[in-house]
């Protein structure tokens, strides 16, 4: 299935941006609820929702969920920074974790 279609299954998010921070409480990215990351505002919305953190499992799904996007950011790293992102996550096993303001 293609991530636009993956989308759509999806909860509806709510919230002016996601912010992910180490286990130190440190921020470590955040992602705006606007034209260009709404996409992928919604898909760690779900992943935080549904598993209290972005951990490896949630990163195995977000990745799942992103599809064809998921293989263009393996071939082009740095194209897709919240894919690298869960790339990351994957390999090290080290969580961020996630909350909507």
């Amino acid at each position: 299935m293609k991530f636009a279609d993956t989308l759509k299954t999806l909860p509806e998010a709510t919230g002016a941006k996601l912010v992910l921070t180490d286990a130190a409480g440190i921020e470590a990215a955040t992602i705006a609820n606007a034209p260009g990351t709404a996409g992928s505002f919604r898909v760690y919305a779900y992943l935080a929702q549904q598993y209290g953190a972005i951990n490896a499992e949630a990163a195995a799904e977000g990745l799942a969920i992103f599809a064809e996007h998921t293989e263009d950011a393996s071939t082009h790293p740095g194209k897709h920074p919240n894919i690298d992102r869960l790339i990351a996550i994957l390999a090290s096993g080290i969580p961020l974790n996630a909350r909507v303001i």
